[in-house]
């Protein structure tokens, strides 16, 4: 496919670029000459930031999707696909002239919108990641009633980065970011290596033009040296394998140096310079039959010693993507080679993946995409769901297994509980436990390649706020982050009613039966965290049930005191109740900034994370509460760098001494040594104190402070 696409990045003219596609589709009907002659016209007189004619870049698209895909039908709707959004004609001029099937590709096309050159936003703003992550879900919704407009769209984007040279260079890096963070990821997703590959390599000569140039500096370089190797492997292999039998034209093997930015990524994993980098070559034998990819497997291993960690087999556990090759990795006196073994019909799936059969829903060779309709999670944060996907289209994958033998692929670094939600949301959601290899496990688990897990379950589900981060896969973010969505929603409506029946002396139930009345019900959630929204609320129930009932006016204008602000300790309390002091359940521990909730006993506040078990049951028993807030909810967090000495009960001492200067110690660093009898100690910490300044003196005092700094900085807020 290289000299495919170089090919295609030297063509510029309308001439050229019709016989490169008739080439690609030698057997194509006279419906597809009609639609490249309709393109031709409806984009007659538009041009390039090149300046060759607009209508070069469909047909080469529709080249580029005839190189991997035999569908007609795509390659027609890859003609069209810039009509209906950049010239007069209508969709209706599609359907009419080419059918429903085309004018729904061009649709869904259409649909993701592009981001226009001039309006691409600088690389490495916020605003940058947004309209990638909009990008990206338009794609997945218009891709996800049919696949073929994703496949389509790659196309597209490679034909894009082939001619990015005619851009600027701060849009050239621009547009490759969106590439390796977006189209590549999604390629491979798809299978379609060929395009995974070059989209990668593309988007890595333009975002790090030096890196690139010193591994392609190597390989120019040892170019000659590196062939050597591999002829002379790939002549071993051959010999071993007509000696067993396998007679030539029965079997193929294709010789490679691993492409440019699969070796960067490699120097990055490792911290090694190229030189240092072992598997540069890879083989890949192609046989006719799956049980004689076996037969290879075990001549290689039998002829040369494999490293065993590296050992893979796709065959017997393909990838979500329909992926089936064996990988082995194998010590040579050439070095290291990995070799990749598969037959004809796998090896065209790993080429063009679901582009080789889109038609995914029918037949055996079926691809599984419930990975792509995992990703179409709808967030109200276009960010978060940006970072969801991400998580799972840039993972490495490790495959686990169920007792009963079904296999789940899972990012590299996946814990128990994302395995719980991959086999359904409501086994992640009743999730308790986990067996791992038959031996007890926290759900927090790191699992390994192989491992066979099983979930234990509660019959009631169980909440883990806190581990949104510790998973890996979005589903399971998302399973998380949705049931805490909806008990923190329940918790606060129920505790709306108790603050205010606490307020008005009335009961919970018949303060909800007033809400409801009012027609406040949808929005009263906003009550114990708005405290705008908490006066208002109280001014119309005030009116409202005085408007109704004459006795409780009475009750009102002699014993309703008004609420006032009260601040005790680190809270505010908006209440017309006494408070004579502050107190903390056994059960909780909330931090200062973490959800809360106050609850009224014995003229105290008695405080609970919103999320505790217990306080949960005393907001449905509806017991008595206030509205509470922390004093400044706004923290600094710093980093400071202490002296010690290394005497006993002095790191103790040190932490006693932070906190009763109102310090929230957030991680803790220790081992730099300076002598025999001192080290530093790193640690961060969180204050309401916004000044630095002040901090460092407090500090200052009682111990030796070698360097403060301000996490706070906007240069810090990555």
């Amino acid at each position: 496919m290289d000299a495919f696409l170089s090919t295609v990045k030297d063509i510029h003219t309308i001439e050229e670029a019709t016989v490169l596609l008739w080439e690609q589709l030698p057997m194509h009907s006279q419906t597809t000459e009609q639609a490249l002659t309709f393109a031709i016209h409806a984009h007659e007189g538009q041009t390039r930031k090149s300046g060759e004619p607009y209508i070069v870049h469909p047909i080469l698209v529709a080249a580029i999707t005839a190189s991997i895909s035999n569908d007609e039908l795509m390659v027609q709707a890859a003609l069209l696909h810039d009509v209906v959004e950049d010239t007069p004609y209508e969709l209706e001029d599609i359907v009419s002239r080419f059918g429903e099937d085309v004018a729904h590709m061009v649709e869904g096309l259409t649909k993701i919108v592009e981001i226009r050159d001039e309006k691409l936003i600088p690389s490495g703003s916020d605003e940058r990641l947004i309209s990638s992550a909009l990008t990206f879900r338009k794609m997945l919704v218009a891709s996800i009633k049919d696949i073929r407009v994703l496949v389509i769209k790659l196309c597209d984007r490679m034909h894009n980065m082939l001619t990015l040279d005619a851009l600027r260079p701060e849009k050239q890096k621009r547009i490759a970011e969106e590439t390796l963070v977006v189209y590549a990821p999604i390629a491979h997703r798809l299978g379609i290596s060929r395009l995974k590959n070059h989209l990668e390599d593309l988007s890595f000569y333009y975002i790090y033009p030096e890196d690139y140039a010193k591994i392609d500096e190597y390989i120019q370089a040892n170019a000659q040296n590196l062939q050597f190797k591999l002829n002379a492997f790939i002549q071993k292999v051959t010999t071993m394998m007509e000696k067993q039998g396998f007679a030539q034209g029965q079997f193929e093997i294709i010789g490679r140096v691993k492409h440019y930015y699969s070796i960067y990524l490699k120097m990055h994993r490792k911290g090694v310079s190229i030189d240092e980098v072992l598997d540069l070559l890879a083989i890949r034998i192609i046989v006719a039959e799956p049980l004689e990819c076996y037969k290879v497997l075990g001549l290689m291993h039998l002829n040369f010693t494999p490293l065993i960690s590296r050992f893979k087999d796709y065959i017997a556990v393909p990838k979500e993507n329909g992926y089936k090759t064996i990988h082995t990795t194998l010590f040579n006196e050439e070095g290291i080679v990995e070799a990749q073994i598969r037959t004809k019909q796998m090896h065209r799936l790993a080429e063009y993946g679901v582009a080789a059969h889109w038609k995914y829903k029918e037949g055996s060779n079926s691809v599984n995409l419930q990975w792509l309709e995992g990703l179409c999670y709808q967030n109200e944060s276009v960010e978060e769901f940006y970072e969801l996907a991400k998580s799972d289209l840039f993972s490495e994958d490790i495959t686990v297994f169920s007792p009963k033998g079904d296999y789940y692929t899972l990012p590299k670094g996946s814990v128990a509980l994302d395995f719980a939600y991959a086999i359904h949301s409501e086994v992640g959601a009743h999730a308790s436990g986990a067996l791992v290899n038959k031996q007890k496990a926290s759900l927090l688990t790191v699992l390994k390649n192989g491992d066979i897990v099983r979930i234990i379950k509660d019959e009631m589900p169980h909440l883990h706020c806190s581990w949104q981060d510790a998973v890996k896969t979005s589903k399971a973010k998302e399973g998380i982050r949705s049931m805490c969505r909806a008990r923190l929603k329940e918790t606060d409506t129920f505790a709306a009613y108790n603050i205010l029946a606490t307020l008005f002396d009335q009961s919970s139930d018949a303060i909800k039966k007033r809400i409801e009345d009012m027609g406040l019900a949808e929005t009263i959630h906003k009550l114990p965290t708005q405290l705008a929204y908490f006066k208002e609320v109280i001014h119309k129930l005030a009116a409202y049930i005085g408007a109704k009932e004459v006795r409780f006016w009475e009750l009102l204008k002699k014993g309703y005191k008004r609420p006032q602000i009260k601040e005790i300790e680190h809270f505010q309390f908006y209440t017309n109740k006494p408070i004579e002091g502050v107190e903390f359940d056994y059960c909780c521990h909330p931090k200062v900034g973490d959800l809360i909730v106050a609850f009224y006993k014995d003229s105290k506040a008695i405080i609970h994370h919103k999320l505790c078990k217990k306080a949960y049951a005393k907001i449905l028993h509806a017991e008595p509460m206030l509205f509470v807030d922390w004093r400044n909810t706004k923290l600094s967090r710093y980093r400071l760098i202490i002296s010690l000495q290394n005497q006993k009960g002095v790191l103790a001492d040190l932490l006693a001494k932070l906190s009763a200067l109102d310090l929230n110690v957030v991680s803790i660093e220790l081992g730099i040594k300076n002598s025999e009898s001192a080290e530093y100690c790193q640690i961060e910490v969180e204050s309401t104190e916004s000044k630095k300044r002040l901090i460092e003196e407090k500090i200052s005092q009682h111990f030796k402070l070698i360097e403060i700094t301000s996490l706070d900085d906007a240069y810090n807020n990555k």
